[in-house]
C-alpha cells in the first residue's frame, strides 16, 4: 500500500488526481498539467514534497564525514549555506543527489529523494564513524515547495517577513508553534523557498500559503518545469550505471579534495575521456509527446533512448534528454526520435531548454 503524507486530505479536498510516485500516493495534478506548469512560470506554485526524506548529521567531524562520502566541497559551506551534491558508488555511478544544508559549525540536514531514502540511510549507517549521529527523521517532517516570481510575495504574507534574496540559503523558521527550516532552493528553475515542518503543523501551512497566493500543484508540473531546465530526476537521468560526468554535472564534483567514495572512478574516467553524455534533445517538428525510453536515431541507426520527455509548456514543442555517444553529442547535431513507430526530427541543444534570468 503506498504512503500518505500529512496533506493527503488536503489533496483530495482540492480535486487533486492520486497515483503511485515511489511507494507514495500523490498528487500528479489538479486543474491540469499546462495551468500549474504556467502558474509556476508567472505567479507562485505549491508543491508538496513530504515524500522526500530529510536526515540530520551531527558531531565533531561531520564535515570531513560528509566531505569522504560525496562529491562536493562540504567544508566550503558556511553555517546557513546549501549545495547540491551527489552520493556515489565505487564505480563512480550515481546513487543519489542531494542537497546539504548546514545549520551549524557540526550540523547538517540533507533531502534526499523519496525512492532512495531506505537505501541512502542504510548507506550512510554503513559507513557510520565515530562521534558522528545520523538520524533518519524522514517520517517526522513535511516539506512544501513554493516556486515562482512571485513566491517572495507570497512568504511575506504567511510569515510576514522578507525572504532571503540569495539562493541556497536555509535558516529556521517557526509557524504556529512548530520549529521548521525555511530553503532558498527548488527544482523549477524560478526564485521560491522550501519549508520543512513537523508533519503536524504541515496541513496549516499548507492552507496559509495557498491563502498566501500560490497555487495547488502536482507532480507533472514539477516534472515539466524541471525538465526544461535540464534538471536530472535521479532513476531516469540519473543512475548507479552512469557518472556525474557523463550526466554533465562536473561543476558539482571537486575533484581538488581529498579521496571520496568513487572519486578515483571519476579521475579515471576524465583522464580517458568520456564515451557518452547525457544532452538536450528538441524536436523540430510537431509529434506527440515525447516520453522516457523513446529511441533515438542518427545517420538510419538507433544510439540511444531518451532518459526523459514531454512537450514543453513554455516553448511548445518536444523535449527530451538522451546520453548520446560523445561523437554526436555536439549542440546542432541532428537526430530522429521514434514515437510509435515513426521517427521525427529533432536536434541536440545546448542545455538548459529555457533561459531564465
Amino acid at each position: 500500500m503506498s504512503k500518505r503524507t500529512a496533506l493527503f486530505d488536503r489533496h483530495v479536498t482540492l480535486g487533486g488526481r492520486m497515483v503511485d510516485f515511489a511507494g507514495w500516493e500523490m498528487p500528479v495534478q489538479y486543474s491540469g498539467i499546462l495551468d500549474e506548469h504556467r502558474a509556476v512560470r508567472e505567479s507562485a506554485g505549491a508543491f508538496d514534497i513530504s515524500h522526500m526524506g530529510e536526515f540530520f548529521v551531527r558531531g565533531a567531524g561531520a564535515t570531513t564525514w560528509l566531505d569522504g562520502l560525496l562529491t562536493n566541497q562540504i567544508a566550503k559551506l558556511a553555517a546557513g549555506e546549501a549545495q547540491y551534491t551527489l552520493m556515489l558508488n565505487e564505480k563512480g555511478g550515481v546513487i543519489d543527489d542531494l542537497i546539504v544544508y548546514r545549520l551549524g559549525e557540526d550540523e547538517y540536514l540533507l533531502i534526499v529523494n523519496a525512492a532512495k531514502i531506505d537505501e541512502d540511510a542504510a548507506w550512510f549507517r554503513a559507513h557510520a564513524a565515530d562521534g558522528i549521529t545520523f538520524e533518519d527523521q524522514s517520517g517526522e517532517y513535511a516539506a512544501i515547495a513554493v516556486q515562482g516570481p512571485v513566491a517572495r510575495g507570497v512568504f511575506q504574507n504567511v510569515f510576514g517577513e522578507a525572504l532571503s534574496g540569495d539562493r541556497n540559503r536555509v535558516s529556521r523558521i517557526q509557524f504556529e508553534g512548530a520549529d521548521g527550516f525555511v530553503v532558498t532552493t527548488g527544482y523549477t528553475g524560478e526564485e521560491g523557498f522550501e519549508v520543512v515542518i513537523p508533519n503536524s503543523g504541515a496541513a496549516a501551512l499548507w492552507d496559509a500559503l495557498i491563502a498566501g497566493g500560490a497555487k495547488p500543484c502536482g507532480l507533472g508540473a514539477r516534472d515539466t518545469l524541471r525538465l526544461e531546465m535540464c534538471y536530472p530526476l535521479n532513476g531516469s537521468d540519473l543512475s548507479p550505471e552512469r557518472t556525474p560526468l557523463e550526466a554533465g554535472l562536473g561543476f558539482f564534483v571537486d575533484l581538488t579534495k581529498d579521496d571520496f567514495i568513487g572519486k578515483s572512478a571519476l579521475e579515471s574516467q576524465k583522464a580517458g575521456g568520456l564515451e557518452s553524455r547525457l544532452v538536450a534533445i528538441a524536436v523540430t517538428e510537431k509529434s506527440p509527446p515525447i516520453r522516457p525510453h523513446y529511441a533515438v536515431w542518427h545517420d538510419g541507426a538507433p544510439i540511444s533512448e531518451t532518459c526523459s520527455g514531454a512537450l514543453s509548456p513554455t516553448l511548445g514543442y518536444g523535449i527530451a534528454m538522451a546520453y548520446l555517444p560523445v561523437a554526436v553529442a555536439k549542440p546542432g547535431t541532428e537526430v530522429e526520435i521514434e514515437v510509435r513507430g515513426k521517427r521525427y526530427k529533432a536536434s541536440v541543444v545546448k542545455k538548459p531548454f529555457l533561459k531564465r534570468n
